[in-house]
């Protein structure tokens, strides 16, 4: 068995967790109900509905400003054979967060992840892919290239 450094092991979760997020609840759902085998779980910590605080930067660079607050909820599940995951999902939809939870232990099992990867991680990855590419061509579309002359005088 390979072990992995931590940090990269870490970025790797870290991708996986933002792209169950980051879903849409309804992808979400049927990407886990597409999976041959989900095993048994129980709850650590039953989906919750929580508020967070949204910060800003302008310009992405800029100061950091409290944009506003939004709802998230979140839940901790833990597998038959005892993987631990949390989830988080915008919003309060509590079966997503459940789910995004059990992707996420599922995951971290060395015989689940391979099947979970590509049928749910893949799978929901392009689907974001295509979506954010969608934005980027309708934006495309609108965009207007000013230019400016410089008119001089002639002195007289």
């Amino acid at each position: 068995m390979v072990v992995k450094p931590v940090v990269e092991a870490a970025q790797e979760r870290r991708r996986w967790l933002s792209i169950l997020a980051k879903a849409q609840p309804g992808e979400v759902l049927s990407a886990w109900e597409d999976l041959e085998a989900r095993p048994e779980y129980r709850a650590l910590r039953s989906p919750e509905i929580g508020m967070v605080l949204v910060r800003g930067r302008m310009g992405g660079t800029g100061d950091a400003f409290n944009l506003g607050e939004m709802t998230v909820t979140r839940a901790a599940v833990r597998l038959d054979s005892g993987e631990t995951g949390i989830g988080y999902a915008a919003g309060r939809d509590r079966k997503h967060a459940e789910i995004a939870a059990a992707v996420d232990a599922m995951m971290q099992s060395a015989d689940l992840r391979p099947a979970v990867e590509g049928a749910v991680i893949a799978k929901l990855a392009r689907t974001q892919d295509e979506r954010r590419s969608t934005s980027a061509r309708k934006a495309a579309a609108t965009k207007v290239d000013f230019f400016t002359m410089v008119r001089t005088r002639s002195p007289g």
